[in-house]
């Protein structure tokens, strides 16, 4: 039976936020952002099915194209981008919910989405 996938899910929304970079970064970033939204997809898909080890690794692909989307445009930007995936992955390999779910607000605050979020993890 498939898992329903509220659109409130915070990766539904990073996923649907995406599209703006599409809008400020023009078309070079469409091929990314369709990386990343499959990434993503692929992340909440083995979430539903128990696997947390393929929802992070799908996650930290995600993060890792994003931060070489950001790279290639910005290395600065790119760095940062970087730095913030590394911090992800220790908060989850360390199972620190609370420090990851602030990163993935910090995530999804940098692709436009300012909405509160919601305790769903």
């Amino acid at each position: 039976m498939p898992t329903t996938v509220s659109a409130d899910d915070p990766f539904v929304r990073l996923a649907q936020n995406l599209g703006e970079l599409e809008v400020v970064i023009g078309e070079r970033a469409r091929p990314a952002v369709a990386e990343v939204r499959a990434q993503l997809d692929q992340a909440i898909g083995c979430r539903g099915r128990g696997d947390i080890a393929g929802s992070l690794a799908a996650i930290r692909a995600a993060m890792e194209r994003l931060a070489t989307l950001g790279s290639s445009l910005d290395s600065e930007e790119g760095a940062m981008m970087r730095f913030i995936a590394e911090r992800f992955s220790q908060a989850l390999g360390k199972d620190a919910r609370g420090e990851a779910k602030g990163i993935v607000n910090l995530i999804r605050q940098k692709a436009g989405d300012n909405s509160k979020d919601g305790d769903d993890w």
